[in-house]
């Protein structure tokens, strides 16, 4: 079988794995900077498929987005017959990241940090203005958006002992198990929660319907001592409103890994129009909050395996669309 990888990722890290599971395929490696035709592939692998792509392409049978995400993906543009499948696994790794930041931003640990490199000791005796920490004992924490990666933060967070968790979703609960939570339903309550939490994990994606869902009352609901940490996309919070918030003390801290503005490549790119890095109660990172070694070794597990599903002709893994 013909294969096209056009990913930056699989291709620096994880191409010898990827050729010795699949040795019996014919895989072409191809600099995602420089697309080229997909004539003769039956799979396409990668995070971007265009129009342009699917005008060269005459045998294909699958697309495997390597990613969770769909943002880049024509899914109007597959060639009849093609399907398109993406890939999770990263739930577990972005559940960590948003207890470690939730965990850092409560106990004001980055400006603890920063100020004891400049010599500063900022505990409550030491400095007037400082507050003592918050444990994860006292914390109710707000889902907003509960599929994957929201209930695997949710079992992680109960574990560690939280006082209590809620959820707001596209569909709500729909029956299904609360599992823990005192109530699970659509985003027409997404004010109540707010208003009942302290700390806020929002994992939904960009789409209509979504997009400024957090504005500057959802944050006034949160409140002083909420913590907003954002692992789905950018685009769901209001970037002006959520400057003003953190600026003016309406909110307690962010952690951010998913931005406004993305760099094509290696390039150096501003992540939002407003300056957050001069903020000291926010953690900024690269989107790379399900980027870990495991992540990837079990998206390695799920392509393999829907090949070798489309090869034997049985139902493809997470599929999106065919």
């Amino acid at each position: 079988m013909r294969i096209q990888v056009r990913d930056r990722e699989l291709g620096k890290y994880f191409r010898t794995m990827l050729e010795d599971r699949l040795p019996d395929d014919e895989l072409h490696w191809v600099d995602p900077d420089t697309p080229a035709p997909l004539t003769g592939a039956e799979v396409f692998i990668g995070p971007r498929f265009t129009a342009a792509d699917a005008g060269t392409a005459d045998r294909l049978r699958l697309v495997q987005v390597a990613g969770a995400g769909l943002d880049a993906i024509d899914l109007s543009a597959l060639p009849p017959g093609a399907a398109c499948a993406n890939l999770y696994r990263h739930e577990h790794s972005i559940a960590e990241y948003a207890l470690a930041a939730t965990v850092l931003l409560r106990r004001d640990l980055l400006v603890q940090d920063r100020g004891l490199r400049d010599g500063r000791w900022l505990t409550p005796s030491r400095s007037p203005g400082m507050q003592h920490g918050r444990d994860l004992r006292s914390a109710r924490v707000g889902f907003i958006g509960f599929g994957h990666i929201g209930r695997t933060c949710w079992n992680l967070f109960r574990a560690a002992g939280v006082a209590a968790g809620a959820a707001v979703s596209l569909s709500g609960a729909s029956g299904r198990p609360l599992d823990g939570l005192e109530w699970w339903d659509d985003l027409d309550r997404l004010d109540d929660l707010c208003a009942a939490s302290d700390v806020i994990i929002l994992s939904l994606p960009a789409e209509q319907g979504t997009l400024d869902l957090i504005g500057a009352a959802q944050l006034e609901a949160l409140g002083p001592d909420g913590i907003l940490v954002n692992v789905g996309r950018g685009p769901v919070v209001s970037q002006d409103a959520l400057y003003e918030a953190l600026s003016s003390g309406a909110i307690k801290g962010a952690a951010i890994d998913v931005w406004y503005h993305y760099p094509a490549g290696s390039e150096v790119v501003a992540p939002a129009d407003h300056d957050f890095g001069a903020l000291p109660n926010v953690l900024m990172t690269p989107h790379v909050s399900g980027a870990t070694r495991e992540t990837h070794l079990a998206r390695l597990d799920d392509i393999v395996e829907n090949i070798e599903r489309l090869r034997t002709g049985r139902p493809l893994l997470n599929l999106v669309t065919g």
